[in-house]
């Protein structure tokens, strides 16, 4: 492999993580305050878990994208990747910076439902990269969860 195809892999495997380290630390830095302020559904983890969290699932986010890639990715594979991690960056934004829960809450589902689709695409083309996104789809879902227990606990 090429040090320029090396690098591009690099690239694609770190690519997640630095993106929501952007949205987090420039966006929405005062994300845990807020988290602390509102009143949680159940089961919601303390505030110090989030960035933890999804620091491992950018990562193994970036490895599955790496991983198909070198299979040479149909575009729907690359749009649907790329819309699940709009929709990713998206939410801690319309959630924390402009505070619309609800819009937060669509959102959410939308993100689930593009991993969904993300993660069926890169288990076919290549199996260990659709099994790096099952942990993904499960904390989508009790994302999905947090949201919405959220917004119905604090609306107005």
């Amino acid at each position: 492999m090429s040090k320029c195809k090396k690098f591009e892999q690099f690239v694609r495997g770190i690519g997640p993580l630095l993106g929501g380290q952007v949205v987090s630390r420039v966006i929405v830095r005062h994300a845990r305050d807020d988290y602390e302020e509102t009143k949680t559904p159940p089961y919601s983890p303390p505030g110090y878990v989030f960035p933890i969290v999804w620091s491992v699932l950018y990562t193994s986010m970036g490895i599955a994208h790496a991983c198909v890639s070198n299979k040479k990715p149909s575009r729907f594979m690359f749009i649907t990747y790329m819309t699940q991690l709009a929709f990713n960056y998206a939410w801690a934004i319309i959630y924390f910076k402009f505070k619309w829960r609800g819009i937060a809450v669509i959102n959410s589902f939308l993100l689930l439902g593009a991993v969904i689709v993300t993660t069926v695409q890169f288990f076919k083309k290549h199996k260990v990269a659709g099994v790096l996104l099952f942990p993904y789809v499960a904390w989508c879902a009790f994302a999905s969860y947090l949201a919405t227990g959220n917004y119905l606990l604090n609306k107005a």
